[in-house]
């Protein structure tokens, strides 16, 4: 039924979305805290407890314990026995909210929920006033992507990822020179340096804090064939050096993106291979309303890739910058060959393997 110009069912039903987009916006910052805080680790291997018994096992405040069960429980993610006032985590929801998944685990991604939150009056302003907001008022996120990395490309990195090339695996046994551009905190290169004793790494990132870990943690581990430095990747210079470079999820985020990617094709050796992982997407929003997370990632471009880039007076290229586009500037970097691959392993990354 139509009234004054409105289809009244139309506007129910959208109605009805806001009210999941609220309800479901909130679980989404209390499945970050329970990540967080580790109880559904914890939970998952409990038999049903009361709260009490859950804040002991946890080492958490009750009170608090109790008021989070409660959300999980209106959220239908635990389960509640109110006779024997008892909470359990069902194992079918467990495989998609605990470390144990690994790569599947959900949970872990809810941080940037709360991550982006926290510029939420910043990113407000810059759409009056333009500019965008710099990776230093981002709280704790080297920390939340350096996890983020650890399941999706340091976990597959050996057995799944350096597959896609043929023969780099026994290239990295006799001994190659490698580049991460963008190495944060430079997580994939130590495991490639622990497992490739023979090659030399190298890792270079903006953030001062960043590299500052990279480098107590590389020390750390004894590993002396592994450097890191701070460098902007739109300034580095260097010719002819590389065998490999990488770039995980960070050419998007560049102010200059298009002189990176100039830069990284100098930087490689005649025949080297330049390997550069990225949001799998559509240039065309058209092309990305079924994509599963949509919605999710043109909100981490608005809220960080974006505007950190624009912080920097770049482009703002944005997390769905798309596959067409990522083409369309490879090519103008000089890159004749590009091969790009989808594996099972990672449904959310495009691999782009490319040669000059």
């Amino acid at each position: 039924m139509s009234t004054n110009g409105i289809n009244q069912e139309k506007a129910e039903a959208f109605a009805e979305k806001m009210v999941g987009v609220l309800n479901n916006g909130a679980l989404a910052l209390m499945t970050s805290i329970g990540h967080r805080t580790q109880l559904f680790d914890t939970m998952a291997i409990l038999p049903p407890a009361t709260s009490a018994q859950i804040a002991e096992a946890t080492g958490l405040q009750e009170r608090y314990v109790r008021e989070w069960l409660n959300a999980m429980v209106v959220g239908q993610v635990i389960d509640h026995d109110p006779e024997l006032k008892t909470y359990h985590l069902p194992a079918e929801h467990a495989t998609t909210l605990t470390r144990a998944a690994g790569a599947d685990n959900l949970a872990l991604f809810t941080q940037h929920i709360g991550t982006l939150g926290s510029v939420e009056d910043k990113i407000v302003a810059c759409f009056s006033n333009g500019g965008g907001v710099p990776y230093t008022d981002f709280h704790r996120f080297h920390e939340v992507m350096a996890e983020d990395s650890d399941v999706n490309i340091v976990e597959p990195l050996i057995d799944q990822i350096l597959p896609l090339m043929p023969g780099l695996k026994a290239q990295l046994q006799q001994g190659i020179e490698v580049l991460d551009v963008g190495c944060g905190r430079g997580n994939a290169l130590k495991r490639l340096a622990q497992t490739y004793p023979r090659s030399r790494f190298f890792g270079l990132d903006f953030s001062e804090e960043a590299i500052a870990f990279a480098q107590a943690d590389a020390a750390r581990q004894g590993l002396t064939n592994l450097r890191f430095a701070v460098k902007d990747a739109a300034t580095f210079d260097e010719s002819n050096r590389y065998d490999l470079i990488f770039t995980f999820d960070a050419v998007h985020d560049q102010a200059q993106p298009g002189r990176v990617l100039r830069n990284i094709k100098q930087a490689l050796k005649p025949d080297g291979v330049y390997f550069m992982q990225d949001i799998a997407g559509s240039s065309h929003v058209h092309h990305n309303h079924d994509h599963p997370l949509a919605p999710f990632l043109y909100t981490i471009s608005t809220m960080h890739c974006m505007t950190v880039s624009l912080a920097g007076g770049g482009e703002g290229l944005g997390t769905m910058w798309g596959k067409e586009k990522a083409l369309e500037m490879l090519a103008e970097a000089g890159f004749t060959d590009v091969q790009v691959e989808q594996p099972a392993h990672d449904p959310m990354n495009y691999f782009y393997i490319c040669r000059p």
